[in-house]
């Protein structure tokens, strides 16, 4: 097996569109923008809520109750300042009611069961959400000629994975292994079938985004990496983990949700930018789950420690990264903050909120330190 050659063309970029030096993610774009964004309940979505809220869009959220207890939607000060509306994407009637009433230019999709291990005790669900809950997306955003530009967010896991070692690229073959893998690599193929039978036609920009494995303040899921850190420290137990050499695309949440923005507002201002994109970290910031426990403890302090036990689980993959180069030629964006950054982040979000603190406060400072990163 060579090692892969390719050129930007051969991942959609054409030379007009390539852009020498960073930018910063406009926001100032999506003041007073009809943005949907489903899934706003969970961990990115809040987070995304309150970066849309902050920049004056008028915000509708489609999703489930907070998964999980405690929940960042609660905290994060977005709750009654927003269209919440709790809804499943599974229900396409009720669904296509808040479409009519909310007239969206915007739609992001974040709505997902995204737990691997979940998906493989529940794998009808998991399917049912992930692909059947794109599908009833997809169809809103057909029916509703409002919409001007669609995302719709899936994951670094969608590839099959060949344990290689360079990141993957958007012209490598999808297929997901996992239940939960495999089912956004299908949401991946309905959104490509809808936009080109479809989409294309009635002036809707289409994306889709694969972003790595993301860290930062008030994820409380199970069966992910951070949130099973803080649970030990607060119990002041070591930290386990099951595979310390698993290698993950590890980012902070504001990467690739300023990312989203950013392709977001790019196709609707020019339709030719969509297409599909990796979002993940610089290669150096790849690390192995080992790795990024040890960090997160040097972060912390106070004692932090882990130890290696492993449970028999399911199969995950052991190497998996991104090639992010499309993006970066097509957009000017870049990663601003190594993972050793986004853990103390994360560690000061979870520090604020073990002591009472002002979160809200907290995420808009983070947000501050991002986007004024030189």
């Amino acid at each position: 097996m060579g090692f892969r050659k390719g050129s930007l063309e051969d991942l959609g970029i054409k030379e007009s569109m390539v852009m020498k030096e960073s930018v910063l993610p406009d926001l100032t774009f999506y003041k007073n923008k009809k943005v949907f964004v489903t899934g706003h309940t969970g961990f990115k979505g809040s987070w995304l809520c309150k970066i849309l809220l902050d920049a004056g869009a008028e915000v509708t959220g489609y999703s489930l109750k907070p998964p999980t207890e405690p929940d960042l939607f609660s905290l994060c000060g977005v709750k009654g300042n927003i269209n919440s509306v709790i809804g499943d994407i599974r229900d396409l009637e009720h669904l296509k009611k808040v479409f009519e009433e909310a007239k969206p230019e915007i739609v992001l999709h974040l709505a997902a069961q995204p737990i691997v291990r979940e998906s493989y005790v529940k794998p009808v669900a998991t399917y049912e959400t992930n692909v059947m809950g794109t599908v009833h997306v997809c169809e809103c955003v057909r029916l509703f000629p409002c919409v001007k530009s669609f995302l719709n967010v899936t994951t670094d896991k969608v590839y099959e994975n060949r344990e290689w070692a360079w990141g993957y690229r958007e012209t490598d073959a999808l297929d997901g292994y996992d239940p939960y893998s495999n089912s956004k690599s299908c949401s991946e193929l309905v959104t490509h079938s809808y936009q080109k039978a479809f989409l294309a036609e009635g002036g809707t920009a289409v994306s889709t985004a694969r972003a790595g494995n993301v860290i930062g303040g008030g994820d409380f899921a199970k069966d992910r990496i951070i949130p099973d850190c803080v649970r030990a420290i607060e119990k002041r137990e070591p930290v386990i983990i099951r595979n310390p050499h698993s290698t993950r695309p590890y980012q902070h949440v504001l990467e690739p949700l300023l990312a989203y923005l950013l392709i977001a507002r790019r196709q609707y201002e020019k339709p030719e930018f969509a297409g599909s994109y990796n979002v993940g970290p610089e290669d150096r910031d790849c690390v192995t789950t080992g790795e990024l426990v040890e960090m997160f403890c040097k972060a912390w302090g106070d004692g932090a420690s882990w130890r290696v036990q492993g449970d028999g689980g399911p199969h995950e993959a052991n190497f998996l990264k991104l090639d992010v180069s499309k993006l970066k030629a097509g957009s000017g964006w870049r990663p601003r903050w190594s993972v050793e950054e986004a853990l103390e982040k994360t560690a000061e979000w979870y520090r604020c909120w073990m002591e009472g603190g002002d979160i809200p406060g907290c995420m808009e400072a983070q947000m501050a330190a991002y986007l004024n990163r030189v």
